[in-house]
């Protein structure tokens, strides 16, 4: 079987763990619901990678979209950006959609530090980013919009034929800027960009999971546990055994992986100060913060964000670092 290629058994099982009830059409609406199924099945989190980097000679996980597949459905486990956006890509296209992997630069430095996919439905591309979980594609047009789907909010605006999208790495927040750069990626640039992620990245040194939910996003960032509901967001710290017990019962993490990932320093580490230097302010802005904002389009495809403007804008982004460095 060819690298990234997904045996016939194996795609039912990940059908099935996605909550859907068979295969989706190969249109809008079945990549609508392959998307949602995904945000709210697969965590975007670097267990695997923080044991990986502390293994000797062990490959960083999820270069290969069955071994991914096979780990999540046994335990729980997502990846960071170049491993999850590849095993979407290899799902979407064995599911018969037209799908390929992009890279991008997270904060716009011109470092290719951040993987994603577009999806091709109805004439157009739609992103569907694994890292930020928006829940709903994102259509991909020729001019600025504004998209939001519960707690998410994301912006788009074309850019020197290709998009910049705004996102954040947390709810509500659109203050991140990534430029799309290489589409299609193959598989040697995404070979490279991952192994480079070994030596620079926010991801490397201690945990970070981020896990929807139907009525709750959860947050793991060290040792600190943020909920995010309708009635706004709370944050507060856990001892070592919460954070066991968060990382199982929120994040669906078998106890089995939690156990290698505490014997390899993972528990330790959560309780160190973040290793990546502050970085500096964007000075850019999102469209709707611009002075002239007549071209941007808002798309709601449901309620709009519940959190109030205060929890908007918040330290993720200065706590996480993302100049330069690859996810």
């Amino acid at each position: 079987m060819r690298r990234g290629e997904l045996s016939p058994g194996l795609l039912r099982r990940i059908v099935e763990r996605l909550g859907l009830s068979g295969a989706p059409g190969v249109d809008h609406e079945g990549l609508r619901a392959l998307y949602a199924g995904w945000c709210l099945n697969v965590p975007f989190d670097n267990v695997r990678k923080f044991i990986a980097l502390r293994t000797p000679d062990a490959e960083l996980p999820g270069r290969d979209a069955g071994e991914f597949f096979e780990q999540w459905l046994e335990h729980g486990a997502g990846g960071t950006c170049w491993a999850t956006s590849n095993a979407l890509s290899s799902l979407a296209g064995a599911l018969g959609f037209s799908a390929r992997r992009v890279a991008g630069s997270m904060r716009d430095t011109g470092v290719l530090s951040h993987g994603t996919v577009k999806v091709r439905t109805e004439g157009r591309d739609w992103l569907v980013d694994t890292s930020m979980l928006w829940g709903i594609p994102v259509p991909l047009g020729d001019q600025a919009t504004l998209h939001s789907e519960g707690a998410f909010v994301v912006e788009v605006e074309p850019a020197a034929d290709s998009h910049l999208f705004w996102s954040g790495m947390r709810p509500g927040t659109a203050d991140l800027p990534c430029r799309l750069l290489v589409d299609p990626a193959d598989d040697t640039l995404y070979d490279a960009r991952h192994e480079a992620s070994r030596l620079r990245s926010p991801f490397n040194n201690r945990l970070y999971a981020h896990r929807n939910r139907p009525a709750e996003v959860v947050i793991l960032n060290g040792h600190t546990r943020t909920s995010h509901t309708a009635d706004g967001q709370r944050s507060h710290e856990l001892t070592g055994d919460e954070v066991c017990r968060a990382l199982h019962e929120d994040i669906g993490i078998s106890e089995a992986l939690i156990r290698q990932w505490v014997r390899c320093g993972g528990l330790d580490a959560a309780f160190e100060g973040p290793k990546c230097a502050p970085m500096p302010e964007i000075a850019q802005k999102p469209p709707s913060q611009r002075e002239c904002k007549d071209a941007l389009s808002h798309c709601t495809d449901s309620a709009p964000p519940p959190f109030p403007a205060s929890h908007l804008r918040s330290a993720m982004a200065r706590s996480v670092g993302l100049t330069g460095l690859v996810m």
